[in-house]
Formats: C-alpha cells, structure tokens, sequence
C-alpha cells in the first residue's frame, strides 16, 4: 500500500492505458506517481497467529458459574452452570456464557 504524500490517503492503482504508464493516483488531491519500471516488493513479512486465550475457561467457570435450567446444545441435558459478562459496548446486552453439568461443554448466548 502506497499513501499520498500531500493528504495521506491510501493511493489507487490505474494499469496503463493508450501509452500512458501505470501510475497510482488520490481520489482525493490531484498527486499522481507514474510508474515507469515494475514494482518491486520492498520487504516481505511473515505474520504471526497469536493464541487466542478463552474469555472463561473450565475452572473460571466451576469456582464462578452459577446453575440454572438450561439445555445443552451437544447432550440435551438440562442443567448448566452461567456467568454473565460485559464484553461488548454498555449498551449492548451483556453475554452469557454456560458450561453443560454432564459433558462439560461451553457455549454462550448473546
């Protein structure tokens, strides 16, 4: 990605056209960079995945989960343990999250 060096909008790319050379252009101010040689790729970067870590992992939830009448989605067993969380904006509902009694399994319910 290229930006524009007089507003800092991300640059366009246009192929070349009736003899004209490639170029990037803004949509925005009149800078124009024609391109006269190929594009070279300046530096190339491997990204790293990083590990997603649970918002409740299993023991979070048995030292803090509460039960209640709820039907697991995996077993149909109908009692979990619940914890509600804030993970979203204030006023978005709060997100709750359970733990199937039988198999153990989570789920959670915007």
């Amino acid at each position: 990605m290229e930006f524009c060096p007089t507003c800092g909008n991300m640059l366009q790319y246009e192929l070349p056209h009736m003899g004209r050379p490639s170029r990037f252009f803004c949509p925005t101010c009149p800078y124009v960079c024609h391109l006269e040689n190929k594009v070279k790729i300046k530096r190339r970067q491997h990204l790293v995945k990083k590990e997603i870590e649970p918002v409740f992992n299993k023991e979070d939830m048995k030292m803090g989960g509460s039960e209640t009448d709820a039907t697991c989605p995996s077993c149909s067993h109908g009692k979990a343990l619940f914890s509600q969380v804030q993970i979203r904006s204030a006023d978005e509902p709060a997100t709750t999250f359970y733990q199937c009694l039988k198999c153990e399994k989570m789920w959670r319910e915007d």
